[in-house]
C-alpha cells in the first residue's frame, strides 16, 4: 500500500500542471492584428464567351503577412468548384492565429 499515496501525489501534481497550462493558453477574444476590411463594391462584368460553365468568384481581401491586399473578382471555370464562396478569415489553431484564404466550399 505504500505506492498509493505516491501515485495520488503524482496524479495531483499532473492535474495542477495541466490546469495551469490551460489557464496560460486561454483563447484571446480578438486576434492581435487588424480586422478584415469590409468587401469593396465591385461590378460583375458579363461572363466571357466560353465553352466551359463559369462562376463569378467575388473580389476579396487576402493577408500578405503585413496587411490586406484586394484581389479583384473574376470569372473562373465551374469545374472543381462548388457554388459557395467562403471569404478569408482568421482562426486560432494550435495556439496561434492562422489566416485561411478565401476559397470555394
Amino acid at each position: 500500500m505504500p505506492k498509493t499515496p505516491r501515485r495520488a501525489g503524482a496524479i495531483a501534481g499532473f492535474l495542477l500542471t495541466w490546469l495551469a497550462a490551460c489557464a496560460a493558453t486561454a483563447p484571446v477574444a480578438t486576434p492581435p492584428f487588424p480586422p478584415v476590411p469590409p468587401p469593396r463594391q465591385e461590378t460583375m462584368p458579363k461572363p466571357p464567351v466560353s465553352e466551359q460553365a463559369l462562376l463569378w468568384q467575388p473580389g476579396h481581401w487576402d493577408w500578405n503577412g503585413h496587411g490586406y491586399d484586394w484581389i479583384a473578382g473574376k470569372w473562373v471555370p465551374r469545374d472543381g468548384h462548388s457554388a459557395m464562396w467562403m471569404e478569408g478569415y482568421w482562426k486560432r489553431e494550435l495556439g496561434a492565429w492562422v489566416w485561411v484564404p478565401g476559397h470555394w466550399t
